[in-house]
């Protein structure tokens, strides 16, 4: 029986996923070389059991019927990658972006970048 989508990943996933979105359609063996070029040598088999979960998952759809297999993203880093925050915010901060906040900036200084980018989303969030 295929597995339900899940908004979560795990971490070996989501190291995955980010070669995909990075990369675009690839097989599973393209995946374990960017993987292996970037310091990560894992199997052939634990890289394909990996797609395989993403596949029923829903975060990859498969491209082609005929081996080697290609797949995928099933959608962008930037729906990803704001579902996981939602819900880390929802059950860490109980829907509190306040407290988020707090936590994100109370370990150091905000270089001039990220003071920018703050104040570009304060300035366009206005009501």
């Amino acid at each position: 029986m295929a597995r339900p989508a899940a908004k979560e990943l795990t971490e070996r996933e989501l190291e995955v996923m980010h070669v995909f979105w990075e990369q675009g359609e690839l097989t599973a063996a393209d995946v374990r070389e960017k993987l292996s070029s970037l310091g990560r040598d894992l199997a052939y088999t634990t890289v394909a059991t990996l797609v395989r979960i993403l596949l029923e998952k829903g975060f990859l759809l498969q491209t082609n019927d005929l081996r080697p297999f290609r797949f995928q993203p099933a959608r962008p880093f930037e729906d990803v990658s704001k579902s996981m925050v939602s819900d880390m915010v929802e059950r860490l901060f109980g829907g509190s972006r306040e407290q988020l906040l707090l936590r994100m900036f109370e370990g150091g200084k905000m270089t001039r970048k990220e003071r920018q980018a703050l104040e570009n989303i304060l300035k366009d969030s206005k009501p």
